[in-house]
């Protein structure tokens, strides 16, 4: 008796054993957003913190050099417009980095016995909007500049505050 002969089936294009099959795709597509949805939101509060951080560094080595000047001189500067370095400090301030747009947007702003809601302070530097630097109204980022500065997210007291125009300052002297 002979064996039967045996005819092999054709491939089917349609079944392959090497690739991914459509659930595999989705499962992965899944996985990958699940993934992004949650490191965005990481991402955005760690850019928001340095900001934060580098607008506080940049305050501070602004108000020192003001009070440094103040405890000199007697005075504090004259008054001078947003984006323009008060020629006295020249010497003590890094002209690159006052006349650049803050990591928030606007300008620096120089502010010498000027009213802010109300209350004449000596000193203050307001960061404030200008036509090469627009400053977005981003309270949340405000708060999180305040409470780096003052301990506290309350931009109605404390050093870093909202000023006029509701543009963010930051109290050097009263």
């Amino acid at each position: 008796m002979t064996a039967p002969l045996r005819i092999p089936r054709p491939r089917s294009p349609f079944r392959s054993r090497a690739g991914f099959t459509i659930a595999d795709v989705l499962m992965s597509i899944i996985i990958l957003s699940i993934s992004i949805a949650v490191l965005v939101p990481r991402l955005t509060s760690t850019k928001r913190q340095a900001m934060a951080t580098a607008i506080g560094n940049d305050l501070r080595t602004f108000a020192a050099a003001f009070d440094g000047y103040a405890q000199e001189r007697g005075s504090f500067p004259a008054e001078t417009d947003a984006g323009v370095l008060p020629p006295e400090m020249d010497q003590r301030i890094s002209a690159q980095v006052w006349l650049k747009r803050t990591p928030i947007g606007g300008q620096y702003n120089w502010d010498n016995n000027q009213t802010h809601y109300g209350t004449k302070y000596k000193a203050v530097i307001q960061i404030s909007s200008t036509a090469t630097a627009p400053l977005p109204q981003d309270i949340e980022l405000w708060e999180a500049i305040d409470k780096l500065i003052d301990g506290t997210a309350n931009l109605s007291a404390g050093n870093f505050r909202l000023g006029s125009d509701d543009e963010p300052i930051f109290i050097i002297a009263q």
